[in-house]
């Protein structure tokens, strides 16, 4: 299942860099993360889905990297680009092994299911 992008032909070039860079540098953070770290948690301030995504983890004995960024006053705007970037409409954004399982309750549902430890369990 494939997601609507906008096509860069679709894009006037004078405008393509400022695109790309739009605030970049929390897509490379992220990323970073995700590639150092089997489970990150991608959340904000003020939020309690986030903090059920960490609770249901910290349970489980598992370790993760959590990134908050902002709270519902501000930092949306670098936020913004992470959900343009996943796809993804709410927070948290949960990164299993680099693959983008959801939000707090679906980490729940693979918890629930073992899902979760299948994937951990999976050599690279």
């Amino acid at each position: 299942m494939g997601r609507g992008i906008l096509d860069e032909a679709h894009i006037h070039p004078a405008i393509r860099e400022t695109i790309a860079n739009n605030h970049a540098d929390i897509v490379r953070e992220v990323q970073a993360a995700i590639t150092q770290n089997d489970i990150v948690i991608v959340g904000m301030g003020q939020n309690p889905f986030p903090k059920k995504a960490r609770k249901l983890l910290d349970q489980q004995r598992l370790s993760y990297k959590y990134l908050e960024y902002g709270n519902y006053l501000n930092g949306w705007r670098r936020r913004n680009a992470l959900k343009m970037w996943t796809g993804w409409p709410s927070f948290p954004m949960v990164f299993v092994k680099g693959v983008l399982v959801g939000g707090a309750n679906d980490l729940q549902s693979l918890i629930g299911t073992g899902e979760l430890a299948r994937i951990l369990s999976r050599k690279p």
